[in-house]
């Protein structure tokens, strides 16, 4: 059972197991951010926590983000996501796919939420900047757990460099909230995890063979995280 957790008055993170998604109030909306990996009643939720409409993003199309989409009539998403969500399941009675691309603001009344690319992780990965909380919301990409970088629609190199991207939004945010590990997480996170992924590249690390779920990946962990990649 999703476990709700209030971050401030008008911010609220849902615990599903080991991912979370987040609900962001407005003076004239709500958005939740993702549907999680169980809850089909993630919009009821939603709607249990506020008085205002609620409507639906998705930072990626994983399996794990999108369990109660089918409730809603429409999601914002970006479109290069759209062959994965299609992979995972989605076949147009989930709702229509609302394009969002870099820059994007979707504004909740008072409340601008700016949007910026971030492929590698999937190729339609986004964060999304609270711009005026000074907070990123960074999906799956920045985080201290392990990050899955192997099978289809992963590529670490376009992950670098989006992470390399975010780093130019620097100066405007002072915290990260994760979909998976530690809810909250230091922007520095986003240097060590640009420089374990190099390593990787670079082929300077040694990984560890690990089963994800009847598939062989491989393990690299570092210090701060880690990353399971192809063999």
């Amino acid at each position: 059972m999703a476990e709700i957790i209030r971050i401030d008055e008008s911010t609220t993170r849902i615990e599903d197991g080991q991912v979370r998604f987040f609900l962001l109030e407005g003076r004239e909306k709500a958005l939740l951010i993702d549907t999680g990996m169980t809850t089909a009643d993630a919009k009821e939720i939603a709607e249990s926590l506020t008085d205002l409409p609620v409507v639906l993003l998705n930072t990626h199309a994983d399996r794990d983000h999108i369990a109660g989409n089918k409730a809603f009539d429409e999601t914002y998403m970006s479109p290069a996501e759209e062959e994965n969500y299609i992979a995972n399941g989605y076949d147009g009675s989930r709702g229509r796919i609302i394009p969002v691309r870099e820059r994007d603001i979707i504004d909740l009344g008072d409340r601008p939420l700016e949007i910026i690319d971030n492929p590698g992780h999937t190729p339609g990965s986004i964060a999304i900047l609270d711009v005026n909380r000074r907070v990123l919301i960074g999906g799956d990409a920045i985080q201290d757990g392990n990050i899955f970088m192997f099978g289809k629609y992963r590529n670490i190199r376009q992950y670098a460099e989006s992470l390399q991207h975010i780093q130019s939004y620097r100066n405007r945010f002072d915290t990260v909230y994760a979909s998976h590990g530690t809810f909250e997480v230091g922007p520095e996170m986003i240097d060590l995890l640009i420089s374990g992924a190099k390593e990787i590249i670079a082929g300077n690390v040694t990984g560890t063979e690990v089963d994800m779920f009847g598939r062989k990946a491989c393990l690299y962990r570092f210090p701060y995280a880690g990353f399971l990649c192809d063999l």
